[in-house]
């Protein structure tokens, strides 16, 4: 009720008004060492853990990468895929919790973070603490990475220097070493591949060998040959079957002039007369009809011999045979070059047909053995065209893995390596300063702001006369008496000092919480360079 009465007390003795100004410096007046404890407290324990960050520094190396010496033209490279995804699979193999182990204990990085049995601490903090940047020319195409930047941040200038050049020369050599290794993969990969290539090749080889000699001359490319062949067979033939006719004919006409050389010189027998009558008897039947008059006449010249000849004749003394006329000499010459002629055309005939017949069944083969033969061929082909690209592409990866060898190819350069800085990258005490101070100012006024919205008692008069519609009759002074201005200097003594306690408390707390402590001070410092 006093704590009431003495607010309606100072609200009476201030100037009435209702401006905004008026009701701030009201506001104040009451809530100000609310404010500036909310204010300096954490003022205080910004200040001490900016002022206990470790300085923490920065050293960066950059790196070229240099095309390939030879171009490309004249050798192909077997390195193919794209630089940042090859910088992205070293960056891995180079963070690798072994390499990083390793980078760990030679620098002696780390100690507060490392125990006897684990270093997983200090292995996630430098992976933090290491970062790649990749850096385009300009005055190429978009996209194109000409060169990166590795930076590594530490407590010691000189260290972090050191560090930062050997994941450099770490990177160089890996570098080299995943270039020439996938050189030699790509290599023997393909050497293995074409040894099979070639094994299938001799094996389809062998098969398409043995088919041609189990189809021979009934292949498909062999099918036009064959037509030509039995065509001119066929030609050989009807040619062959001219010159019997003719030749028959002309044996019949040497027969019928024997015949009559021999009736001239009294030497032709019954038997000689009857075969050279049935000769003449088969030839006119070739042309004409039993009806044809000398057909009629020679068959009745026939049954008059036949009937003489199978008469008994009386046992007469032999005569002894004529010599041959020089006429019917050289008729029986001519009729026995053509008799030998007529069987030579007839051997030439069997020979003829025998061929047409073989022919003959090669075409009628061909359909046969020709899905066979293409499915084969096609096989065949279809791998020696395997077999030659990889032969190609082999001596090809054998040039590649000779510039790799010869460290012609692409490579990683230093082109700027590390120094030791001597201004510290984090933590930015200025700005982080400036930002508690804000945060801190912002913080006591909203505590004010709060608090004024929060209380629920009268402050003045006129207050009260808003809030109730029954009259205001009086309004009494805040009396104070000696007792309580004693009392009051005592408890703001006391306060004081308490506030003054706490406030070396809180600073000498997060002193000690951010002394040396690396981890906040690059969490402070996010946005780095």
């Amino acid at each position: 009720m006093s704590d009431a009465l003495r607010g309606l007390d100072d609200a009476e003795s201030a100037p009435r008004g209702g401006s905004g100004l008026d009701r701030l410096r009201q506001a104040w007046s009451r809530r100000k060492w609310l404010g500036i404890l909310v204010t300096v407290l954490p003022l205080t324990a910004g200040v001490s853990i900016i002022m206990a960050l470790p300085d923490l520094f920065e050293s960066t190396a950059l790196v070229m990468i240099e095309r390939q010496q030879v171009p490309e033209a004249f050798v192909r490279p077997t390195v193919t895929s794209e630089l940042e995804i090859r910088l992205q699979t070293i960056s891995q193999e180079i963070l690798s919790r072994s390499r990083l182990e390793t980078l760990i204990t030679r620098f002696n990085l780390y100690p507060d973070l490392r125990t006897p049995t684990s270093s997983e601490q200090a292995v996630g903090r430098m992976r933090s603490d290491i970062r790649l940047e990749m850096k385009a020319n300009e005055n190429r195409r978009a996209g194109t990475t000409t060169a990166f930047a590795l930076s590594y941040r530490g407590r010691d200038p000189q260290t972090v220097a050191l560090v930062t050049n050997t994941l450099a020369s770490f990177y160089i050599e890996e570098n080299l070493k995943a270039r020439e290794r996938q050189a030699t993969g790509t290599a023997e990969f393909l050497r293995v591949q074409l040894t099979e290539a070639k094994k299938r090749l001799d094996e389809q080889e062998t098969r398409v060998s043995a088919l041609r000699r189990r189809y021979v001359g009934q292949l498909p490319q062999q099918m036009q040959g064959n037509l030509a062949t039995l065509d001119s067979l066929n030609q050989q033939l009807r040619i062959n079957s001219d010159n019997q006719v003719r030749l028959v004919e002309r044996r019949d006409q040497l027969a019928t002039q024997l015949a009559q050389a021999r009736a001239v010189s009294g030497d032709e027998t019954d038997e000689m007369r009857l075969a050279r009558l049935r000769r003449e008897l088969a030839t006119l039947r070739v042309k004409y009809t039993d009806l044809w008059p000398d057909i009629i006449r020679i068959k009745d010249e026939i049954g008059t011999l036949e009937k003489q000849m199978a008469e008994p004749k009386p046992k007469t003394a032999a005569k002894a045979p004529l010599p041959p006329t020089p006429e019917v000499m050289r008729v029986q010459e001519a009729m026995q070059m053509a008799e030998t002629e007529l069987k030579l055309a007839k051997v030439d005939e069997q020979r003829i047909r025998r061929s047409i017949d073989t022919y003959q069944a090669r075409v009628e083969n061909t359909p046969k053995s020709e899905q066979e033969f293409l499915e084969m061929t096609r096989d065949y082909e279809g791998t020696r065209e395997l077999y030659q690209t990889l032969s190609k592409r082999y001596d090809e990866a054998l040039l590649a893995e000779s510039m790799e060898q010869r460290q012609k190819g692409e490579q990683f350069r230093v082109l700027d390596s590390a120094l030791p800085s001597s201004v510290p990258t984090a933590p930015k005490r200025s700005r982080l300063l400036l930002a508690c101070i804000a945060l801190s100012l912002a913080l006591g006024a909203g505590v004010v702001v709060l608090a004024e919205m929060l209380d629920t008692s009268f402050h003045s008069s006129d207050d009260l006369r808003a809030y109730t519609t029954v009259p205001l009759l009086v309004s009494i002074p805040r009396i104070v008496t000696a007792a309580d201005s004693r009392r009051e200097r005592w408890r703001f003594r006391f306060a004081a000092v308490g506030v003054l306690m706490c406030l070396v408390a809180v600073a000498g707390s997060c002193y000690f919480f951010a002394y040396g402590n690396e981890q906040l001070a690059q969490l402070l410092s996010r946005g780095r360079a």
